[in-house]
């Protein structure tokens, strides 16, 4: 007896946003509709990021967030691809090769901007002629548009947050955005300010929105309120790197957690960065920050 036929869309889903969530919405429907079993193949970071001279702070989610995310909206596992095997791959052979032959394509379903292949060949007039001639459902689904009538993608997403813009982009995400590092020794400079801070050791490709941040700490289990400072320290040690400095001061906290991971989840912008003259007009805007977010984060919303 043969194996049941898969019924796939295939992406980056770069965040895992909104819009991502319907098309795989969809595709559980057309699944069931044809008697076949959904599949999901993604690469696990964008291509374009792979293929760029300036790759860093280029993605939504690294590949274990992407995992994750996948995880707590499908019902079924995600396959990875691997982009730098299928890097030469014309889309006729992609298509013969890898869809038909190696995941048994029963049919298609594709985000409005998708495409893949060398040079990019396998857009939707390539996989409408093909599913045409191999028997093949083939379905396009449209931008998914927020309330506000904005198409989502995940470029636009990316702009939005290196704008500072933090609910609007976490409103097309349908969920806060966040990070995730490991706790790692710095200058100790915050401590002797009297607001210690986590250094965060990054994904060097994870997207990094300047400024300073009201946000949501985990420590293991655990949330608690706090400010996240992302950029390159004008005033004390500046840093000289393409790669922003990442410091989280939590509140009410006393643990040490030197070498533990943890996750920050982004609320709204504060402020931008600013060079202050001197230490002690520093630590009066870090306590004015420190309020901010206080108020700003209820009780209700640190547990949501």
């Amino acid at each position: 007896m043969l194996r049941q036929r898969n019924f796939i869309t295939l992406g980056t889903f770069d965040g895992v946003h909104l819009g991502h969530r319907a098309l795989f919405s969809r595709l559980e429907q057309l699944s069931v509709l044809h008697r076949m079993q959904p599949l999901v193949l993604y690469f696990s970071y964008p291509p374009k990021t792979l293929l760029s001279p300036r790759p860093e702070m280029t993605v939504l989610s690294t590949p274990p967030e992407k995992k994750h995310l996948l995880s707590q909206c499908l019902d079924f596992r995600p396959l990875s691809l691997d982009f730098q095997g299928y890097r030469e791959y014309s889309a006729g052979q992609f298509f013969k090769k890898i869809l038909m032959e190696k995941y048994r394509c029963g049919g298609i379903l594709a985000g409005p901007d998708f495409a893949f292949g060398k040079n990019r060949q396998g857009n939707d007039s390539f996989l409408k002629e093909v599913c045409a001639q191999e028997g093949l459902s083939f379905e396009i689904l449209p931008f998914y548009d927020a309330a506000d009538g904005t198409k989502i993608s995940s470029s636009l997403i990316r702009k939005t947050l290196a704008e500072g813009k933090i609910p609007q982009a976490n409103a097309m995400l349908g969920r806060l955005y966040s990070l995730q590092g490991r706790v790692v020794s710095g200058k100790r400079l915050g401590r002797k300010l009297g607001f210690p801070t986590a250094n965060l050791d990054i994904n060097f490709y994870k997207l990094l929105p300047l400024g300073v941040f009201a946000v949501k700490v985990r420590v293991g289990k655990k949330f608690y309120r706090g400010i996240c400072n992302i950029g390159f320290r004008p005033t004390v040690n500046p840093i000289d790197s393409v790669i922003p400095l990442t410091e989280v001061h939590i509140l009410d906290f006393h643990q040490s957690i030197y070498g533990r991971r943890i996750e920050v989840f982004f609320y709204d912008k504060i402020r931008g960065e600013v060079k202050f003259n001197g230490l002690d007009e520093l630590k009066a805007q870090l306590a004015h920050d420190k309020q901010t977010a206080k108020e700003w984060i209820s009780d209700k919303e640190l547990q949501s």
